[in-house]
């Protein structure tokens, strides 16, 4: 039976893999595209006349209203690419999969039409239409991190691998600013991404579950083609008989006692929602986060300042950034094999010495958090540089790093708390780090304003902020250490 369902399992890994890839998270190609809308005179009539008139050489150099309303738009649309993610991750958990799709697959076509249509005369709808595209975009991701659940104990790597995927996206729009570079207009690219709308609808019926993938899986487990009537009653009482073991794999796997008053708290959301470990992780999350949403969003100002308005050089090194983004599928997956291979080393101690299981699932974590840290550390010292060739070497370290963020964000997650909160938590994180991602736009009006272009004293001081992020993983390290010191402590 198992050999049966394995081809099923690969096309739903696969697809689910091109759909992240293709889809998911396209608004991080922004720069690509804020070079297309410039040719294309989006919000020209902002700039002042003799902005307009100095021709291609300087004007990319020139318009200050321009770059604000093109990082405004990109601001509001990476707010609510985290933000919804909580009611979306509700919506997975109390509605499941299937209409969290058709929702997703709504908002995405949609948004995808609306800029197929709209001109420059119209471009006041892309204030509408990114954050449609973004929102669908993160529940294409959402319903397709479950899939990791279907392969055991490389379920971190997948879900790494997806997120590399959700990250490698962004290049959709260097490929549509080539094409539109050969001729291919705007519209015409929009349009064919439309029409893909027609596969995502057949995947989410023949190769998704219309329930959710639960984990551990079932032996007879089945969905998709491989089952008629989606999740029945025996899906229903197998996800219901699984959350106690869960709940106990995670709060106290050996079983131990617990201490008073300590026995129904941990497995209600608020207990996890509200704990120090999630606190520290929203702090690492959402200022690592800021770094790179405030570099994307400014980017293609950065290089016009950087290049003194060549277009020449800004189109080769908004297509260099574009590039090393395809390599997130890459770097992400490295990151979950370190987790699964380091989960697997530390259990198996524990098993040996009699030690808690969840601690070694946790202290599992350490080495990402941290190797995440320092890789936002050096992405941030690079950006700071204003040397143009420098910035190749920001590409190369933003992509990785972004791809272990996300990556480990998610693994973290269904590693430190129980499974049945993972839509809740991974949607609660996400949302509130939006809140901290508005700040990029007042940062951005900041360096354009008083500091006339100079993001020297801002981009020092986000660096000292981020090494708040270390704090994470040093007390993550501290718990696992006080739980192996003393079983007893759940």
């Amino acid at each position: 039976m198992q050999g049966q369902r394995l081809p099923l399992r690969v096309a739903t890994l696969l697809t689910g893999l091109l759909e992240c890839l293709g889809f998911a998270g396209v608004l991080f190609g922004w720069a690509s595209l804020v070079f297309v809308f410039k040719t294309e005179h989006y919000f020209e009539e902002l700039c002042e006349p003799n902005a307009r008139l100095m021709g291609n050489a300087t004007g990319l150099d020139d318009c200050k209203a321009q770059d604000e309303r093109f990082s405004l738009i990109f601001t509001l649309a990476s707010f609510m690419n985290n933000f919804m993610t909580f009611p979306t991750g509700y919506i997975f958990d109390r509605f499941k999969t299937t209409v969290a799709r058709l929702i997703a697959i709504f908002l995405y076509t949609s948004a995808t039409l609306t800029i197929a249509f709209i001109s420059a005369d119209s471009a006041v709808l892309l204030f509408l239409a990114m954050p449609m595209l973004t929102v669908g975009g993160i529940l294409f991701l959402i319903t397709n991190l479950q899939i990791g659940n279907l392969f055991g104990k490389h379920r971190s790597t997948i879900i790494t691998m997806y997120n590399g995927a959700f990250d490698s996206s962004s290049s959709v729009f260097l490929i549509i600013k080539l094409l539109y570079e050969q001729g291919i207009s705007l519209r015409a690219s929009f349009i064919f991404i439309s029409v893909c709308s027609a596969w995502h609808v057949g995947r989410t019926f023949l190769l998704m579950p219309r329930g959710h993938i639960p984990y551990p899986l079932p032996p007879n487990y089945s969905y998709g083609l491989c089952s008629g009537d989606g999740p029945g009653e025996e899906e229903k009482k197998t996800v219901e008989s699984q959350k106690l073991e869960l709940s106990e794999e995670f709060i106290s796997p050996k079983k131990e006692i617990p201490t008073p008053g300590q026995q129904q708290e941990p497995r209600s959301f608020r207990s996890y929602a509200f704990s120090r470990r999630f606190a520290w992780h929203l702090v690492w999350l959402s200022v690592i986060q800021l770094w790179h949403y405030l570099f994307i969003g400014t980017l293609n100002s950065l290089l016009s300042n950087l290049a003194s308005g060549d277009r020449v050089l800004v189109s080769t090194y908004t297509n260099a950034f574009a590039i090393t983004q395809f390599f997130g599928v890459l770097c992400a997956p490295w990151n979950g094999l370190l987790m699964d291979r380091l989960k697997y080393k530390y259990q198996e101690e524990a098993r040996k010495t009699g030690s808690s299981a969840s601690a070694a699932a946790l202290c599992s974590t350490v080495p990402s958090l941290v190797l995440t840290s320092l890789l936002c550390l050096g992405f941030a010292l690079c950006a700071s540089i204003p040397v143009l060739p420098l910035q190749y070497a920001t590409f190369i370290l933003q992509v990785i790093n972004r791809s272990f963020l996300y990556g480990g964000n998610a693994a973290f997650l269904t590693l430190a708390f129980p499974s049945e909160h993972f839509g809740k938590l991974f949607g609660l994180v996400m949302a509130l780090s939006a809140v901290v991602s508005l700040l990029q736009f007042p940062i951005f009006t900041l360096i354009k304003g008083p500091l006339q272009n100079d993001p020297f004293y801002v981009n020092v001081m986000l660096a000292l902020v981020t090494l708040l992020t270390f704090v994470h993983p040093f007390l993550v390290y501290r718990e696992c250490w006080q739980k192996e010191s003393t079983p007893g402590v759940a």
